[in-house]
């Protein structure tokens, strides 16, 4: 047996978008309509760490919090704050996690100008002085993207509003509470996106042909040409494909023929197939009898050779679902 590789997939992801060319591409298809608002020669790499302490009169709480990738936008004197989230699952509090950076990041440049400020002691008024903030001071604008990599359409909210109960609220009241939007990009639904950088583009399709299990389509546009080994190992960490990380691994430095690569992955999915109708076949007998769900997992590790974690989860999916 092939010694299981000790290479992390989030690892792998944020090194390939900290690259400026991908991540402006992302950014431009995922939000400008592919229009090349974003600049790759303009972009620089910023903290990724915004962990703050958040005070109020005597209180004070610490929140840690760590973008995958920011980056900073130069136009002029000025710029704007980029942050990329990668998520591989659905987090059902997705927006008000976003929002939570966004507002980190503008707390650390409010407290920077409130000590640089105080430094200067350059006040033109009392509450200039009180708020440590000048009449013209400004912060600079962020915008966050969060890049789903789920097999599944994301089913969790895009708002917050979507997050809070507004059911009871009066209608005039409702209208009047803030929203923040998530900038989502789904894989499933990239072909909606205009990227024009070869490698994004590769590496949304190719995904997107994966999780439809559409290995045709694969074999006709990649079968003559091949791939770079680092789109390849990204791609597998994105589909957490043990099997392509380490063809990937093998071909470092060099290209990979994604058909040859996925041969292997087609098949797996077919046993894998297989094996899922036999699980929930063998659930579905033994609930049809009355059978205790602890004496259907035992079933399930015996046949089926499941630990007893994988057994116990598909025996609480089927008693519940069928």
């Amino acid at each position: 047996m092939a010694a299981k590789n000790k290479v992390k997939p989030d690892i792998i992801l944020k090194d390939f978008w900290r690259d400026n060319e991908r991540f402006a591409d992302l950014f431009n298809g995922a939000l400008f309509g592919g229009e090349n608002v974003l600049k790759p020669d303009l972009l620089q790499e910023a903290d990724t760490d915004l962990s703050s302490v958040i005070k109020l009169d005597s209180y004070a709480q610490t929140i840690g919090r760590l973008l995958d990738v920011v980056k900073k936008s130069a136009y002029g004197v000025d710029f704007v704050i980029l942050g990329l989230e990668n998520q591989m699952k659905v987090h059902y509090a997705m927006p008000l996690r976003n929002m939570t950076g966004d507002t980190l990041i503008y707390l650390k440049e409010y407290a920077q100008k409130v000590k640089e400020n105080k430094k200067a002691k350059d006040w033109d008024s009392s509450d200039e002085f009180l708020s440590g903030f000048r009449k013209e001071d400004r912060l600079h604008p962020v915008v966050t993207l969060c890049v789903y990599y789920g097999e599944n359409a994301w089913d969790g909210p895009l708002t917050l509003l979507d997050m809070l109960d507004m059911q009871a609220m009066p209608e005039q009241l409702a209208g009047v509470v803030n929203d923040y939007k998530l900038h989502l990009v789904q894989v499933i639904e990239s072909d909606k996106c205009s990227f024009h950088n070869q490698e994004v583009h590769d590496f949304f399709e190719i995904l997107r042909s994966i999780y439809q299990r559409d290995y045709q389509k694969i074999e006709e546009v990649y079968g003559s040409r091949e791939i770079s080994a680092q789109l390849g190992l990204v791609i597998g960490a994105a589909a957490q494909s043990e099997s392509l990380i380490n063809k990937a691994l093998q071909r470092e430095g060099g290209g990979m023929n994604m058909c040859t690569a996925l041969q292997e992955l087609e098949n797996k999915g077919r046993i894998e197939g297989r094996n899922e109708g036999k699980i929930e076949g063998i659930v579905k007998t033994c609930l049809d009898f009355g059978v205790p769900q602890a004496v259907a997992e035992e079933k399930l590790q015996q046949e089926c050779g499941l630990n007893i974690k994988d057994a116990r989860q598909y025996v609480i999916k089927y008693y519940t679902n069928l």
